[in-house]
């Protein structure tokens, strides 16, 4: 195989492991949810489908540093501080983009309430389950595709979630701005006022809250 074809490969897995991870995140994110209140409410962290970012992307930082580790401690520690890092940072991304957070971690041994020594624990455990047990059959599956086969589903794939994650960041950011009372300035915000107004974003993202002023 040479070197381009590895290349390719290896973007084809690493989008892959995102797109499998966070609708895995938000399944599972669902499945706490109705086990903790008793009732179903939406996990999403894009508007179409079941799919939550920040487990794709743990799930893609975590193979790209432990897959070729094998010492348990070392994986569980790696994994436990980068998770950790990745909810502060997208919790902190989410709040200065969009006005909002999704979670809150106002507890003991927390750092801001975007994450905490619980929470990095849990992120620790989940990394161990997903190198050794998870990763290597979806990447014995991925590579039993024939590539011409899986080119085409990764281009189909990734065009959808490109135009997912741009629309879902548009209706974020004009809810927003109605929040603060900013009127619609073009086609665009008029689209979004239309397609995505508060009650179906108040659905869809059902946890969020809104901070600051």
């Amino acid at each position: 195989m040479n070197q381009k074809r590895i290349i390719n490969q290896r973007t084809r897995e690493i989008f892959w492991i995102f797109v499998i991870g966070s609708f895995a995140g938000c399944i599972y994110e669902t499945i706490l949810c109705v086990f903790q209140k008793g009732y179903f409410e939406s996990r999403q962290g894009l508007v179409y489908g079941p799919f939550t970012p920040v487990y794709g992307a743990g799930a893609v930082m975590l193979m790209l540093l432990l897959e070729k580790r094998k010492n348990i401690f070392s994986m569980f520690f790696i994994s436990a501080l980068s998770g950790g890092v990745i909810e502060y940072l997208f919790s902190l991304f989410q709040q200065f983009f969009f006005g909002t957070i999704s979670w809150d971690y106002h507890n003991k041994f927390n750092l801001f309430g975007r994450t905490s020594l619980f929470h990095s624990i849990a992120w620790g455990m989940l990394g161990v389950l997903f190198i050794k047990i998870m990763l290597p059959p979806i990447i014995k599956l991925l590579r039993r595709f024939q590539e011409k086969n899986l080119k085409m589903v990764t281009l189909i794939v990734m065009i959808f979630m490109s135009i997912n994650i741009i629309i879902s960041w548009g209706a974020a950011s004009r809810q927003d701005e109605r929040t603060h009372n900013i009127p619609a300035k073009g086609i665009f915000d008029q689209f979004f006022d239309a397609r995505f107004p508060d009650e179906r974003m108040d659905r869809i993202y059902a946890n969020k809250k809104i901070v600051g002023g």
